[in-house]
C-alpha cells in the first residue's frame, strides 16, 4: 500500500529526531592536549675556588698572628720569635688572599648576590655578565647592592690593616723603651741566619687552618654566614675592593671554582698592592741586614714588618690611614744678637756641638 506524503513527512521528522538524539549521545572528542611548558635549566650554584678560600684563610690568619705581637719584650728569644712570627707571609699570597677575603665579605651581602644571580638563569646571558666582568672587573660595581658589599670588604680588611698597623707602631715606640735595659743592647746572634730564615719564610706560601677554612667555605655559599655589620660606601673605590666585588659576583654566577682558577687569578691581579708589599719585604732585608743590637731589631718587626704591611693593607682596602699627632716643636738653640762678644761665641760653639751629635735613630 502506498504511503501518503503525510506519512512521509512524518517518518522523515522522525528519523531527523532520532538522528538528533543519537547525536547527542555520542562521546565528546577530548580536549586538545596542553601545551608542552619547558622549565628553564636551574642556576648554577654559587661557587668559589677551595684555592682561593685556603688564601682567604691564610690571610687572616697571618693579620690575625701579627696583630697579636706584643710590645712587652724580656730578652732577644722573645724579639726572634716574634720576627718568625711577622716575617712568615709571601707577599704575592698574601695579596691574593686578601682579595679572596674581600669576596668571601662581599658574598655575605644578600642584596648584591641576589641581583647578581638574577642573571644566571639565562644562560646566554649570563655567559655575557660573566665576559663582562672578566673583561672590566668594575662591571661588577653597578650591580644593586655593590655599595653595602663594598662597605663591609673596606670596613673588614681595614680593620686588619689597622689593628696590625697600631701593633707595629707600639713594637715600634719599644725599640726606644727598651734601650733602658742593658740585655737590649747586646748583639744579635747569627745574624745572618736570621736574615736568610726572613728570606726563606717570605717565599713560603702560608696556610689556613682547616677550621677556618671551612668556616669561610660555608660563609661563601650562603650556610653559615660570617657575622658582619654592612654599611653602603660610595665609590670610587680601590682596585683590590673592586677586584673582590668581580670575584664574587662570578663566584654567584657559578664561574669562580677550581676549574676557573687561571681565569680568576686574572681578575684578581692587582699590581699597586703587589709593589707596597714586596717593598715593605726589601726594606726589612735592609734593616735586618745592617741591625746588630736586640733593640735595633725591635726596630725591624715594628715599622717594616708590621707597620709596613699593616699600612699596605689599609691602603688596598681603601680606608684612610689613622691620623698622626704632630709632633711638639724642637726647641732651637739661642741666636746670638750682635756685639754679645764672648757670648754669642759660647752660644756658636753649642750649636755647632748640637748640629753635629748624632741624630737617633727613630
Amino acid at each position: 500500500m502506498p504511503i501518503s506524503s503525510r506519512a512521509r513527512a512524518v517518518l522523515l521528522t522522525a528519523a531527523v529526531a532520532l538522528a538528533s538524539v543519537l547525536a547527542g549521545c555520542e562521546t565528546p572528542p577530548p580536549p586538545p592536549p596542553p601545551p608542552v611548558v619547558v622549565a628553564p635549566p636551574a642556576p648554577p650554584p654559587i661557587t668559589l675556588s677551595n684555592v682561593l678560600v685556603e688564601r682567604a684563610s691564610a690571610f687572616r690568619g697571618y693579620m690575625a698572628r701579627a696583630g697579636a705581637i706584643r710590645p712587652d719584650f724580656q730578652n732577644g728569644e722573645q724579639i726572634q720569635s716574634s720576627l718568625k712570627v711577622g716575617v712568615a707571609y709571601e707577599p704575592k699570597q698574601l695579596l691574593s688572599g686578601a682579595t679572596a677575603y674581600a669576596a668571601v665579605i662581599a658574598l655575605q651581602d644578600p642584596a648584591f648576590v641576589g641581583d647578581v644571580r638574577s642573571f644566571a638563569a639565562d644562560p646566554a646571558q649570563r655567559q655575557q655578565v660573566i665576559a663582562q666582568l672578566i673583561a672590566d672587573p668594575a662591571y661588577a660595581v653597578g650591580f644593586k647592592g655593590s655599595d653595602t658589599a663594598a662597605g663591609l670588604v673596606i670596613d673588614t680588611l681595614g680593620a686588619e690593616g689597622l689593628k696590625v698597623y697600631a701593633a707595629g707602631k707600639a713594637v715600634k715606640q719599644a725599640a726606644y723603651d727598651v734601650q733602658r735595659s742593658a740585655w737590649s743592647k747586646a748583639s744579635v746572634p747569627d745574624r745572618d741566619g736570621r736574615l736568610a730564615y726572613a728570606k726563606t719564610m717570605s717565599a713560603i706560601p702560608a696556610l689556613g687552618e682547616t677550621s677556618d677554612v671551612a668556616a669561610l667555605q660555608q660563609a661563601s655559599v650562603g650556610v653559615q654566614p660570617l657575622s658582619l655589620t654592612p654599611r653602603a660606601a660610595a665609590g670610587p673605590y680601590s682596585p683590590v675592593v673592586v677586584r673582590g666585588l668581580a670575584v664574587a659576583a662570578l663566584a654567584a654566577l657559578g664561574a669562580a671554582g677550581d676549574d676557573n682558577l687561571a681565569t680568576i687569578e686574572a681578575v684578581m691581579a692587582e699590581p699597586n698592592s703587589a709593589m707596597c708589599l714586596n717593598m715593605g719585604k726589601l726594606n726589612l732585608y735592609q734593616c735586618l741586614a745592617v741591625a746588630k743590637p736586640h733593640y735595633e731589631d725591635v726596630f725591624c718587626l715594628g715599622q717594616h714588618v708590621l707597620m709596613d704591611t699593616g699600612q699596605c693593607v689599609i691602603k688596598a682596602s681603601g680606608t684612610p690611614m689613622p691620623v698622626e699627632p704632630v709632633p711638639p716643636p724642637r726647641a732651637m738653640p739661642e741666636k746670638a744678637s750682635i756685639g754679645q762678644g764672648g757670648g754669642a761665641g759660647r752660644n756658636s760653639k753649642k750649636a755647632k756641638a748640637a748640629a753635629k751629635k748624632p741624630a737617633t735613630r727613630k
